[in-house]
């Protein structure tokens, strides 16, 4: 597929994470732009799509589902629908959802696909997708579950929403090299690459950026 190749995330962390799965998994080579938070993301993302072409150029748009998966979906439905695009269906796709430009010669719109973390189907963030990268079974990680979920409740510092971040990040601290950010652990391994839900994840930005 000729054209650029766009991929908008709301922040840092699903850039590095999704460049370096693309990297060990070999999925596409990707501009990535970040947006410093859904809210930028969202208000940003007409110009971005008309800053992209109908001439080739696909866009590739990851958010989390937060609390309310069906509340995130209806707010990009309904720009995507206001900036032009037809037949946005009413909950994203479980393999995640793909839509082709308007009709309409005029309308100059790029081919869409819409990724909402961890798979489309659940609420969570981006870290509920890593965990799934975490070995099943691990003894380590059940002591990690164990830890944090024992935290005295006056001692918690944190919502019951980022407990997938405290989650992840305490497992990427006990390891052989503690502390390696989200992207360069996939590429360390202490995050596996090779599971389905990955090769979802690369199925779906292979059908959007390579068709």
């Amino acid at each position: 597929m000729a054209g650029r190749k766009i991929l908008l995330v709301e922040g840092p962390d699903d850039a590095h994470v999704i460049k370096h799965l693309c990297g060990k998994r070999g999925g596409p080579v990707v501009e990535v732009q970040q947006h410093g938070g859904i809210v930028r993301l969202l208000e940003n993302l007409h110009l971005r799509l008309r800053e992209a072409s109908g001439d080739g150029d696909a866009v590739g748009i990851v958010v989390d589902a937060d609390t309310d998966l069906s509340a995130r979906w209806q707010s990009l439905r309904g720009r995507l629908i206001h900036a032009g695009y037809q037949d946005v269906p009413q909950a994203p796709g479980a393999s995640g959802t793909i839509l082709e430009p308007p009709t309409d010669p005029q309308s100059l719109l790029p081919r869409v696909g819409i990724w909402v973390m961890p798979d489309n189907r659940t609420t969570g963030i981006l870290e509920d997708f890593l965990r799934l990268l975490i070995p099943q079974n691990s003894r380590l990680f059940a002591h990690v579950e164990a830890s944090v979920r024992s935290i005295p409740a006056g001692e918690r510092r944190f919502s019951a929403v980022a407990e997938p971040k405290a989650l992840v990040h305490t497992w990427l601290a006990w390891q052989q090299e503690p502390g390696k950010p989200l992207g360069t652990a996939i590429t360390a391994g202490f995050l596996g690459a090779d599971t389905p839900e990955v090769t979802q994840l690369l199925a779906w930005l292979n059908r959007l950026f390579q068709s």
